[in-house]
């Protein structure tokens, strides 16, 4: 079955950076349809998107990391990234990678959670 484990979060000062990753396991990147992405949660909020990347290569933001944050995947690792530069304290979230298999692309996928079926625990980010 699918896996999803995220790992790379922690404690920066604003204006650092941190690259959180998410290893992939119980199914080939090659399939017809697949989109990855990075969501973000913060206590008492809904969950928001973060950035997305599709079965095209086509990469999609949030407006508020836009500029900041590049999301990649290394098909032979099977590892979803996300690079974030110039951190700021209202980065500070629980940011958890999901996968889904419809057919999503990375624009559409910033308003799509619900078609992400699978997810990974989370990993902190805090920024102070």
């Amino acid at each position: 079955h699918v896996q999803l484990v995220e790992s790379g979060g922690g404690s920066v000062q604003a204006g650092g950076s941190l690259r959180l990753s998410c290893l992939i396991s119980g199914y080939t990147i090659g399939v017809s349809s697949w989109c990855e992405a990075w969501f973000r949660q913060v206590p008492g909020k809904e969950r928001e998107a973060v950035a997305a990347l599709d079965v095209d290569g086509d990469t999609a933001y949030a407006d508020f990391v836009k500029g900041r944050s590049t999301i990649s995947i290394d098909k032979a690792k099977h590892t979803l990234y996300l690079q974030m530069n110039s951190l700021k304290p209202e980065d500070t979230a629980m940011y958890y990678c999901a996968a889904s298999f419809l057919r999503v692309t990375a624009i559409e996928a910033l308003d799509a959670e619900a078609d992400f079926g699978y997810w990974g625990r989370g990993t902190q980010v805090t920024v102070s």
